[in-house]
C-alpha cells in the first residue's frame, strides 16, 4: 500500500459496504481521514467546521451545568469532541447504528479516537437512534430518561436520507416525540448539507417553542471558494 493512501478497513454493513481510508493531500501537506458508503463520501477529517459548530451552537442555548447530551451519529468523532470540549457537560452519549464505526475509534483508527474513549463521560453505544426515539427506549445503558441536549449528524439532509426509515423521525409526531426525551429548554440541534429548507423549518416552529437555522461557512480548497452547511437549532419550551 503507498504510504500515500491506506485503506484502515472495509466491512459490508446492513446499509452498504463501508470503508476508511486514510491518504496524503499533496497539496495541501495534511493527512486526510476518509469514511464511504459504497461509492458515496460520508465524512471527510477536511470538512469538519460545521460538526463542531453543531456541538458549539447547540450548548451556548443550553443553560446551567451538569448537563447530559446525546449525540446521533459518531463519525470521526468531531462533534462528540467539540461537545466535550465543554465542561459543563456531565455525560455524553454517542449513538452510531454501524458497529464497525464504533470500532474505528476503539481500536484507534481515528486522530480524535483518544480523546473520546479515555474520557470517563463519554460513553459508544452502538443502537439505531431513530428507532430509539421511536420506541423511546434508553439512549444507552447509562444514559438518563431526560437529557439537556440532542445532537444529531446522521442523514445528509432531512430530506437526503441514508435510509427512508429515517423519515418519519423528521415528520412532526417523530419530533414531538424527541421533545419528550428534553428537559424543560432542552435543545435539539440537526447538521444539514443543503441550504435551510423552509418547509422544514415550518414543521420545527410547529414543534419546538424556538427554532433557527445557522449558516456554516467554510472554505474548500479543493474549489477556492467558500462551502456552506446549516445547524438548525431548536428549543423546547419551560416547563
Amino acid at each position: 500500500m503507498s504510504a500515500r493512501f491506506e485503506e484502515l478497513d472495509r466491512q459490508p454493513t446492513p446499509m452498504g459496504e463501508i470503508s476508511l481510508r486514510r491518504r496524503q493531500e499533496p497539496s495541501l501537506e495534511v493527512e486526510v481521514f476518509e469514511a464511504r458508503l459504497d461509492d458515496e463520501f460520508l465524512m471527510s477529517s477536511l470538512f469538519t467546521v460545521a460538526e463542531v459548530e453543531l456541538a458549539r451552537l447547540a450548548l451556548a442555548e443550553v443553560p446551567g451545568t451538569d448537563l447530559d447530551v446525546v449525540v446521533g451519529g459518531l463519525g470521526l468523532g468531531y462533534t462528540a469532541r467539540a461537545v466535550l470540549d465543554d465542561r459543563r457537560v456531565r455525560s455524553l452519549n454517542v449513538i452510531e447504528a454501524l458497529g464497525e464505526v464504533v470500532s474505528w475509534h476503539q481500536h484507534q483508527l481515528l486522530p480524535l479516537a483518544a480523546d473520546l474513549t479515555s474520557d470517563p463521560r463519554c460513553h459508544l453505544v452502538e443502537g439505531d437512534f431513530f428507532a430509539m426515539v421511536a420506541g423511546g427506549s434508553p439512549f444507552g445503558a447509562q444514559a438518563p430518561d431526560r437529557c439537556h441536549a440532542v445532537l444529531v449528524d446522521i442523514d445528509h439532509t432531512p430530506r437526503h436520507l441514508l435510509h427512508p426509515g429515517h423519515a418519519a423521525f423528521y415528520e412532526p409526531e417523530g419530533l414531538h416525540r424527541l421533545t419528550g426525551r428534553l428537559h424543560p429548554e432542552g435543545v435539539f440541534a440537526l447538521w444539514s448539507d443543503d441550504p435551510p429548507d423552509p418547509d422544514f423549518m415550518d414543521v420545527m416552529d410547529n414543534v419546538f417553542a424556538s427554532c433557527e437555522a445557522h449558516v456554516v461557512t467554510f472554505p474548500n480548497p479543493y474549489t477556492d471558494q467558500e462551502a456552506a452547511n446549516t445547524v438548525y437549532v431548536a428549543k423546547v419550551g419551560q416547563a
